[in-house]
C-alpha cells in the first residue's frame, strides 16, 4: 500500500522515545499530546514516513500500523490474543486462502482479523452482542468493509450447538473447549484441524483427555515465550522484561473413521525391546580437557576413549 494517507484510515505516530499512538485521521482534527496538539492535516495527503510536529515542537513520524500494532492498541472490550500467539495459531491451524473457519470467542476481533488477513472465510460465534459488534467494527476499520463479506457473525452460545458443517478449521478461545470436541467431529471435514487457546494448564489437560477419546489425533500443545534483546553498539543483552506466558495453544487433526489412532506428541517416542538392536544407552562424556592438543568429549567418544 503506497498511496498517501487519507481521511478515515488509521495512522501510527511515534515520537523520539519510541512511544506509539494509534490515530484515526480526519480533516481538520487534532491529536493532543503532552507537548501540544498535532494537526491531522499535516499527515493527510502525505506518504508513510512523513515527520510532523506538535505545537510544542515535538517530532512524530507517521506510518501505517501493522496488524500486531493495531491488535495491541485498538479499542477493545475483551482481552485480545497477543500477536506472539496469533502467528503460531495461523501456522498450527494451517490457515489458507479460502479456508472455511469456525471461530468462537471473538472478543475484540484480533483472531478474526488475523484469519481474514490470511484469506480465510470466517463464521464466528460470540455470546455477547457488544463483543460481536466490537469485533466487526475492528475488522471493518482495519481490513475495510469488504472484509465483512467473508465474516459471518452469529450472536449465540456455541455450546448449544453448531447449525452448519463443512468447515476446514475450528479456532476456539473459550474456557471449556472440550465441550465442543464432539461437535467438532461433526462439523469439520476429515483432516480438519482444531486449535484451542487456553490460559491454564489444567484446562489444557482436560481438553487433551477429551481429544484422546475422540476421533482426533496428532494432538500437540505449545507455549510461546517472546524475549526481545537490547542492542546498542557493543552493548548486547536480553531485555530485562519479556512477554512470557499468555496462553497454551493446542491443535489436533480429525482423522477418518478407518484411520488408526496416531500418537500425540507426548507419547511419540519409539519404543524398542530391551537389548534389541535399536536400543542405545546413555552417552557418557568424560571431563573437559583444557590445553594444547585437548580433545572434546565428542571426539573422545568417536575414538572410543570416553
Amino acid at each position: 500500500m503506497t498511496r498517501p494517507f487519507r481521511a478515515g484510515e488509521r495512522v501510527l505516530l511515534f515520537d523520539a522515545k519510541g512511544r506509539r499512538y494509534l490515530v484515526t485521521l480526519a480533516a481538520g482534527a487534532e491529536f493532543h499530546t503532552h507537548s501540544g496538539p498535532v494537526g491531522h492535516d499535516q499527515v493527510l495527503g502525505h506518504d508513510e514516513g512523513v515527520v510532523v510536529r506538535s505545537t510544542g515542537g515535538a517530532r512524530y513520524t507517521a506510518v501505517r500500523p501493522t496488524l500486531a500494532e493495531v491488535v495491541l492498541k485498538m479499542p477493545r472490550g475483551a482481552q485480545v490474543i497477543y500477536p506472539k500467539d496469533l502467528g503460531p495459531i495461523l501456522m498450527m491451524g494451517d490457515i489458507f486462502p479460502g479456508a472455511r473457519v469456525l471461530e468462537s470467542g471473538l472478543g475484540s476481533g484480533a483472531m478474526s482479523m488475523a484469519l481474514l488477513r490470511a484469506g480465510a472465510e470466517v463464521t464466528g460465534y460470540e455470546i455477547r452482542p457488544d463483543f460481536a459488534d466490537r469485533a466487526q467494527i475492528n475488522v471493518a476499520t482495519f481490513l475495510g468493509p469488504e472484509a465483512l463479506e467473508r465474516y459471518q457473525v452469529r450472536v449465540q452460545d456455541i455450546y448449544e450447538g453448531v447449525g452448519e458443517s463443512g468447515f476446514d478449521r475450528m479456532v476456539l478461545d473459550l474456557p471449556e473447549p472440550w465441550r465442543l470436541v464432539a461437535d467438532a467431529e461433526a462439523v469439520l471435514r476429515p483432516g480438519g484441524i482444531l486449535v484451542s487457546y487456553l490460559p491454564t494448564i489444567g484446562q489444557v489437560s482436560t481438553l487433551r483427555a477429551t481429544l484422546d477419546k475422540s476421533g482426533f489425533g496428532m494432538a500437540e500443545t505449545v507455549e510461546v515465550l517472546q524475549r526481545s534483546w537490547h542492542i546498542e553498539g557493543q552493548s548486547v543483552r536480553p531485555d530485562h522484561r519479556m512477554v512470557a506466558h499468555t496462553g497454551f495453544l493446542t491443535s489436533a487433526r480429525l482423522l477418518s473413521e478407518s484411520a488408526a489412532p496416531l500418537p500425540s506428541e507426548s507419547d511419540s517416542r519409539l519404543e524398542h525391546e530391551p537389548g534389541g538392536p535399536s536400543e542405545v544407552g546413555p552417552l557418557e562424556v568424560g571431563p573437559l580437557e583444557v590445553g594444547p592438543g585437548a580433545r572434546t568429549g565428542a571426539e573422545r567418544v568417536g575414538r572410543g576413549e570416553a
